[in-house]
């Protein structure tokens, strides 16, 4: 047996309660990993909440760390003891987990156990949406949201290793610091933003705008964008975009929108392996910097739900079993 948060139907944070489970096991091409700690992502409220539907009882958690415990039939490439990452688990706020052995990430010397815990998911992130969903050449001028949050803080590092101009936006003076140390250029309040990023474009706006928190900046995020520039819209920390017409994308300048999603970045192994590499090698020589903002036991994953949704945490949330 071992512990594992369990939900028995959506709702609020307290509907994430602790419980004695079946210790899984391993079957054909995964392993079980024994946790060291569990990422805690806004995905995870979505999905507790209802706004994503799941099936119940739900186990939350598609992020942690931990070594192999166990190998299932077929296993080649893992074996126990070996230290592993994923960010696309499943059942993770839990004392033991089942990795698809493709899914499973190498953590290299020099990663600690919360810090390959706090990557995967936040960071393989960061790695697609300006690489892939829109690439950031050195000469770009970025607006990135939520500057302090546990994807913000990655991203800024990022774009100033690739040369580019950082605006960002935060709540708190606290924030505004954070986010300075991370490297940003220009740190705004979100009240106004979209005047004041065209004030420091001389009135051309931003190439790009990186938007996880959804309804309550979108409007302002496509004022925000030059011509023909792009916002890339990955969250919704703020609830859902309504619904708007696609003629506005005309009248701002041809903009582009799109909404993209982690699953659609790690395709195979040459593309899931090229973006963790990347991010581990980074955090292991240092010139990547993981906050983690706070831990929290396993059986206070809905205090940590909470401190999240209200925007009372920075960096990463990390749950430890």
């Amino acid at each position: 047996m071992t512990h594992a948060i369990v939900a028995r139907q959506p709702g609020g944070p307290e509907v994430l309660q602790l419980a004695e489970v079946d210790r899984p096991v391993p079957g054909p091409g995964q392993v079980l990993m024994k946790v060291t700690a569990t990422g805690v992502n806004f995905i995870d409220t979505y999905q507790r909440s209802g706004t994503y539907k799941v099936s119940y009882p739900f186990t939350p958690g598609s992020e942690a760390a931990g070594a192999v415990e166990e190998v299932g039939e077929g296993v080649t490439t893992l074996a126990p003891g070996d230290r592993i990452a994923t960010a696309e688990g499943s059942r993770c706020y839990a004392g033991y987990a089942l990795v698809d052995e493709a899914k499973a990430l190498p953590v290299p010397d020099g990663v600690d156990d919360f810090t390959a815990a706090a990557l995967p998911l936040q960071g393989i992130t960061a790695h697609y949406l300006i690489n892939s969903s829109f690439r950031v050449e050195p000469a770009h001028t970025v607006l990135v949201h939520a500057g302090a949050g546990g994807v913000g803080l990655l991203m800024i590092q990022l774009l100033k290793a690739k040369g580019a101009h950082v605006i960002t936006t935060v709540s708190t003076d606290e924030k505004a610091q954070l986010a300075r140390e991370a490297g940003a250029d220009h740190v705004l309040r979100y009240e106004g933003f979209a005047a004041k990023v065209r004030d420091l474009t001389d009135g051309a706006g931003a190439h790009v705008v990186y938007d996880g928190v959804g309804k309550d900046t979108f409007d302002g995020s496509l004022a925000s964008l030059r011509i023909r520039g792009m916002l890339v819209l990955f969250g919704a920390a703020s609830g859902p975009v309504p619904p708007f017409d696609p003629q506005r994308l005309n009248a701002g300048g041809s903009l582009s929108l799109t909404r993209p999603t982690i699953v659609h970045f790690l395709r195979n192994a040459q593309e899931r392996r090229w973006r963790s590499d990347e991010i581990f090698s980074a955090a292991a020589n240092g010139s990547l910097k993981v906050r983690i903002g706070a831990r929290y036991d396993l059986a206070e994953a809905a205090q940590a739900h909470s401190d999240l949704e209200h925007r009372l945490t920075t960096g990463k949330v990390l749950l430890v079993p």
